[in-house]
């Protein structure tokens, strides 16, 4: 049986400003829906991911904006998605060499910290 992790929640204090960040950084927003009062549902997804984010109002998170800091995502190349983060106004630390990849982080606007990692060429290994 297949086990897969489709979405993952980002605490955020503003919607609006959180969506307007992730869709400057490339992330397809998916769904923006209000079923009702108090619940609003904003469902966003990296390009090439099959695993989106979510956050919004009324969702009933015990994390509070700014705590999440567990998200990795991998990419083909870690100087790109520098180039990218910068290009689009995003304070993002320089490429991080390790033996087990290349790595790039960054905040969103609430603090919530996210990891890229360019995986090592393990082809001659």
């Amino acid at each position: 049986m297949d086990w897969k992790i489709e979405l993952i929640f980002v605490p955020v204090t503003d919607v609006d400003r959180a969506k307007d960040f992730y869709v400057k950084i490339g992330f397809n927003a998916d769904h923006d829906q209000v079923p009702f009062e108090g619940l609003r549902f904003v469902q966003m997804t990296p390009p090439g991911s099959a695993c989106s984010i979510a956050f919004g109002e009324g969702l009933g998170s015990r994390m509070k904006p700014g705590m999440q800091d567990s998200i990795q995502v991998v990419v083909p190349d870690a100087d790109a998605a520098l180039a990218q983060l910068r290009d689009a106004g995003v304070e993002a630390s320089g490429v991080d060499e390790q033996a087990w990849g290349r790595f790039v982080t960054f905040d969103d606007p609430d603090g919530n910290s996210w990891t890229l990692q360019q995986l090592p060429d393990r082809a001659g290994a």
